[in-house]
This record gives C-alpha cells, sequence and structure tokens, in this order.
C-alpha cells in the first residue's frame, strides 16, 4: 500500500444529521458508517425538525444504492468517487488500541462505539489512512488522543473568520470634488468618476473621507453608479451610526429581497429590522418574527412545562423587548404604537418559532429570522427557497454566539449564506460593529 490509496473517513452521526448528501463529498476516497450511526438515525427519523428530515434523506440515499453496502469492498458512489460501507465488525474487535480505549473510557455510549470502529478499522487496514469524521469537538479530541486522525466536516464551512464579506469599506483618500458631487448631484455619481474604488459589489456600502468631509454611499449594480445613503427614521427609530445607516437602507430597499445583518448583542440588528417592517408593512401581507429554539441539548418543545404559549415565551421574548422598545420610542399612546398592537391581534404580525413555519407558503411575507447563526447552512436554504412572489427575507444573527453544539463561527448557516451570496444583485449585507445599548454595555463589552 502507498500514501497514494483512497483514504477511509468513518462518519459520526452528527455528520449525517448536518449533510444528508455528505457521502458524496469525499472525492475519491472511501467512507464508512458503523452499524451505530444507522441505530442512532433510526431515533431521528419521525419529526418535522431539519435534523429529521436529514435522517430520512440520508436512509433513503442508502437504500437506493444498488451495491452491497455490507460487501468488504463497500458499494461504489458513483464516477469519480469512492464506495460506501456499513461496518458491522471490524474484524479487530481485540486491538490494542480498542482495548486501551475501553480502559480509559467510563461508559460505553453511541460515540464510543463509533470511536471503537474507527480505532479497530485503522488497526485492521494499516498502514491505509483511516480518519474519523465529526463535528462533535470532544469526540474528535479523543480521537487524538487515541492516536486516530480526526476532523471537523469542512465540505459548507467558511475559509476564513477574516476573511468573510462584511458589507463595508473606508476610504480615507477619496477627493473632496469627488465627496462634493454626492451633495450637488442629487446624490447619485457614477462609478466611472470613482475609478479609487476596486471592483464594488452589488449593494455594497462604502464610507468616503477626504479628512474633513464625509459621505456614506451604496453601490447600485444595475446604473453602475453610488447613491449617497441618507439617514433614515423608520417607525421611530434612527439609525445612530454609518453601518446602522447602511442596514436601513437594504431593508427599505424593494429591490433587495435578502438581507444579512451580522453583529455582536446590542448593535442594533434585530431592531432596525423590525422597524422598518413596520415602516413599509403596507406592500406586504404580513410581518413575520422567527428565531430556532434551541432548548434542553435541542429537545423538542413538548418536553418543557406549560401550554404552548408558555413553552415558547423564554425564547421569543427578545423579539418582545424589541417590539416594546418601538413602542417605547413613538410613544405608547400614539396612533403608530398602537397600531403594532392591533397587528399583533389580527396575526399581521406574528412572533413564532421558526419550526412553525415550516410547509408555509411565503407569498408577500415580510420575514426577519433572528439567531440566524443557529441554522444549519441546509435549514437556510430551506427557509429561503420558500420565499414567494413579493416576500423580502432578512436574517440576523451574531456568528461569534452560537449555541448549537455542532456549529462554530465558519460552519453555521448565517456565515455560509453570507459567503455565497455575496455579488448577488438581489442581497445586501451588512455587519453591524459599534454596539448602541449604552455606555455601561459598552464598557462591559471592551473590559469584560
Amino acid at each position: 500500500m502507498t500514501d497514494a490509496q483512497p483514504k477511509l473517513f468513518v462518519l459520526d452521526t452528527n455528520v449525517i444529521l448536518h449533510d444528508s448528501g455528505c457521502i458524496r463529498n469525499f472525492a475519491d476516497n472511501d467512507v464508512a458508517v458503523p452499524i451505530t450511526v444507522l441505530e442512532e438515525l433510526d431515533k431521528f427519523k419521525r419529526g418535522n425538525e431539519d435534523i429529521n428530515f436529514q435522517a430520512r434523506e440520508f436512509l433513503r440515499r442508502i437504500d437506493a444504492l444498488t451495491g452491497d453496502v455490507l460487501a468488504p469492498g463497500g458499494c461504489p458512489l458513483g464516477d469519480g468517487l469512492g464506495s460506501i460501507r456499513v461496518i458491522i465488525g471490524s474484524g479487530a474487535e481485540d486491538a490494542a488500541q480498542v482495548r486501551r480505549l475501553r480502559e480509559a473510557l467510563l461508559h460505553d455510549g453511541p460515540d464510543h462505539r463509533i470511536l471503537r470502529t474507527a480505532l479497530a478499522l485503522q488497526e485492521h487496514l494499516r498502514p491505509r489512512p483511516v480518519i474519523l469524521v465529526s463535528k462533535d469537538t470532544n469526540l474528535r479530541m479523543k480521537a487524538k488522543a487515541l492516536g486516530l486522525p480526526a476532523q471537523d466536516y469542512t465540505s459548507d464551512k467558511v475559509e476564513s473568520f477574516d476573511k468573510l464579506y462584511t458589507g463595508k469599506r473606508t476610504v480615507d483618500d477619496a477627493p473632496a470634488e469627488v465627496i462634493a458631487r454626492f451633495y450637488t448631484d442629487g446624490g447619485t455619481v457614477p462609478a466611472a468618476e470613482l475609478p479609487f474604488i476596486d471592483r464594488p459589489l452589488p449593494n455594497e456600502n462604502f464610507i468616503l473621507r477626504d479628512g474633513s468631509r464625509s459621505v456614506l454611499a451604496t453601490y447600485r449594480a444595475a446604473d453602475r453608479c453610488f447613491v449617497r445613503v441618507e439617514k433614515a427614521v423608520c417607525y421611530g427609530i434612527a439609525p445612530r451610526n454609518a453601518e446602522q445607516s447602511f442596514a436601513l437602507r437594504a431593508l427599505l430597499n424593494d429591490d433587495v429581497r435578502l438581507v444579512t445583518l451580522s453583529g455582536t448583542a446590542g448593535t442594533g440588528k434585530t431592531l432596525l429590522a423590525l422597524a422598518a417592517a413596520l415602516e413599509v408593512r403596507q406592500k406586504y401581507r404580513q410581518i413575520l418574527l422567527a428565531r430556532p429554539v434551541v432548548p434542553l441539548s435541542n429537545r423538542d418543545l413538548g418536553y418543557l412545562p406549560g401550554d404552548v404559549g408558555e413553552k415558547l415565551d423564554p425564547y421569543m421574548q427578545p423579539l418582545y423587548d424589541n417590539l416594546t422598545v418601538i413602542r417605547h420610542q413613538l410613544g405608547e399612546e400614539t396612533h403608530a404604537a398602537q397600531q403594532i398592537v392591533k397587528m399583533r391581534e389580527s396575526e399581521k404580525l406574528l412572533v413564532t418559532p421558526l419550526a412553525y413555519i415550516r410547509g408555509r407558503s411565503l407569498q408577500r411575507i415580510y420575514f426577519i429570522v433572528d439567531e440566524a447563526q443557529n441554522l444549519t447552512p441546509h435549514e437556510v436554504k430551506t427557509i429561503i427557497t420558500r420565499a414567494g412572489e413579493g416576500t423580502k427575507i432578512v436574517l440576523t444573527g451574531d456568528i461569534r454566539q452560537i449555541d448549537q453544539p455542532y456549529l462554530d463561527s465558519l460552519s453555521n448557516g448565517l456565515s455560509y449564506l453570507i459567503n455565497r451570496m455575496v455579488g448577488q444583485p438581489i442581497y445586501a449585507h451588512v455587519t453591524l460593529e459599534k454596539g448602541e445599548r449604552s455606555a455601561l454595555a459598552d464598557l462591559a463589552s471592551a473590559l469584560l
């Protein structure tokens, strides 16, 4: 055997629940699925969550294969791909590494059975490379401690956090006469007159400065021009910095059907999205505010006490808080504030868990998805592909604060979406950087 021999990748259950099509993403290398993984998938095949869909879809894919997945050589996956094999027994159960595993670990759970299978395959197939693929950081560490190579599933990961599109550039040495043009020519300047800006992207934002004056502008690709971004007040909420101004422009722009806003807590992502939706409410049949629920180690809401409303309230409360901020800003007794109450009563403004959106037809909906960093790339795709005519989708989140155990800043759905949508004319993104809650909140964020 040589180094050129195809590798054997042993899959953990969480990889399949993340991407049911993962077996086709290992090039000409082979894939092994321990029988324990199939046992775990059987527990997930019923339900309406994305992981239930992934489990069912993977089992269908395996069932559709025409070869014998139990054969020693596995079943071919197709041209240019390796083979897949379900591992029931590796023939090396008494290998030294497997004995070490049994001695080192306190209990025999599914993770440890998968690890034991991978270690046995490593011993049995030496010197062929055997690699455990898992989205469980702890399991990867255990594997490496026992001498087994392990890696994350990276097929849908963003290349680098530092290279992730921010939606904004700052030009500190812009010519003074160019900046002046934005204030004298109706706020629009042809791109040909700004040659110092290299390859602007559709709906990309710019802060242009000359030392004494500045202007905020966004690139309108259809007309090949830059347009001045003016401060807009939406339903009582005014932008407090350049990024918030950029965000509001995208949120109000009818030509932009998909918007992503990222940033840490307190930067105003959700508040701006809600205010913009209320401002343009007449153009839409309904405003939907949704967020994924991540309770009790991903258990369903049914495990929580109380009726449906009581189960949901703790997870929906941040959305209610933002609505309260808008009402207070307007004044509780004003007509605009009372409109929010009436919209909620008539369900023209609806706050709901994301799981309850499944199966709905999204026609002429202003759809805001909060905490989108807790979604997988497949879940994000499922949401966006449901958009019907006249629907606008806004996803907000903090890609540094992820509550899902098998996602990180590079593999979550929000990062994936930003990376894949860059340059599309109906898409806009803004990274909000400055916190606007209070001086105390900013101080805590900086020092603690």
